[in-house]
């Protein structure tokens, strides 16, 4: 590591930060409405597991392993094409100019730009270029001999503490440590308060109540971006 070599970086959450919307929350209904999973039973777990990230309880091994089935089942093709028209027509339409104008801000004042995010590496990647963020810290997912995905997570999972180890990977790969960058992070959720409290410039963006009440108490600014966000 350089010890004169140094980096200002604006760090985002996805959902309900960038987003009014949970992506992964709205995959998952869109592949019922395409027809590649039962929607009772579909929605009944996917609600369920929703509940659980909110509440800070999710195994999110067994989720992904979920979230992802009918994907897999679809094949590389028929998903490449169903994830295209997910962007057009779920995605697309929630992008809001409030959060580019935020992106943009960071990008005029030379920020280096990262999404960071819970929500799996098929989903988010797409999403993080249609934002014009060059660097994702997603969920990697393990695949296969023939390059299709398992359903399993490869290395340590973007989730609650697993954010700081990977932010802290992804700095390493740049030679880079903690020390060496001054780094702002935007989240709604209490699930990342692990990297909220390790960077220097925490801002809680359209906070539930929980973190709402943690920013007020510690000072953090507190930034609404949305007045009506989806689930």
């Amino acid at each position: 590591m350089q010890a004169d070599l140094f980096m200002k970086i604006a760090l985002f959450d996805l959902d309900h930060t960038l987003l009014p919307l949970d992506s992964d929350h709205a995959w998952g209904e869109f592949t019922t409405r395409i027809g590649w999973t039962d929607a009772g039973d579909f929605q009944r777990r996917n609600d369920a597991f929703y509940a659980q990230y909110q509440a800070g309880t999710l195994d999110i091994h067994d989720y992904v392993r979920f979230a992802t089935a009918a994907t897999r089942a679809a094949g590389p093709q028929a998903a490449a094409e169903a994830q295209a028209r997910f962007m057009r027509e779920v995605i697309a339409p929630a992008i809001r100019p409030q959060a580019r104008a935020l992106i943009e801000s960071h990008r005029a004042a030379g920020d280096q730009l990262a999404i960071v995010t819970a929500t799996n590496e098929f989903v988010t990647r797409p999403i993080a270029e249609a934002l014009g963020v060059p660097e994702l810290i997603a969920v990697r997912l393990a695949r296969d001999a023939g390059g299709w995905i398992t359903g399993e997570i490869e290395g340590t999972p973007s989730f609650r503490e697993g954010k700081v180890v990977r932010v802290g990977e992804w700095l390493a790969g740049r030679g880079l440590g903690w020390a060496n960058a001054d780094m702002a992070f935007y989240s709604d959720s209490p699930n990342d308060l692990p990297l909220l409290d390790k960077v220097q410039r925490p801002v809680a963006t359209n906070p539930g109540p929980a973190l709402r009440r943690i920013a007020v108490q510690r000072g953090w600014p507190i930034l609404e971006l949305f007045s009506n966000p989806t689930p």
